[in-house]
C-alpha cells in the first residue's frame, strides 16, 4: 500500500498502479494489445502492472506518446515512488 509523503501528503505511486487502475481501462485495450502499441513484451508489461519493474526512461517516452502526456509524468512518478521507498 501507498504511503503519504511528507512533502505533499499525497500518496507516492508507483506508475504501474496508475497504468493498471486508469490508462489501461480509459483505453479500452487488452494489455497485450497495448504491450504491442508500446513495442515491449507483455512479460515486460506485465511486471510494471504488478509493480515489479520500474518505469524505465524508455518505457516513459513509449507511455507519454501512447498517453499523450509526455514522459515527464511518468519518469516523476518513478523517481516519486522510488525515493518514498528509500525513504522507509
Amino acid at each position: 500500500m501507498s504511503k503519504d509523503t511528507p512533502i505533499s501528503g499525497l500518496p507516492a505511486m508507483h506508475p504501474g498502479e496508475l497504468l493498471r487502475e486508469d490508462v489501461i481501462s480509459a483505453l479500452g485495450r487488452s494489455v497485450a494489445e497495448i504491450a504491442g502499441l508500446l513495442k515491449v513484451s507483455r512479460q515486460t508489461l506485465y511486471a510494471t502492472l504488478r509493480e515489479e519493474a520500474p518505469v524505465t526512461a524508455a518505457m516513459a517516452l513509449r507511455l507519454g506518446k501512447l498517453c499523450g502526456n509526455g514522459p515527464e509524468l511518468w519518469v516523476n512518478l518513478q523517481a516519486r515512488y522510488d525515493l518514498d521507498r528509500l525513504a522507509r
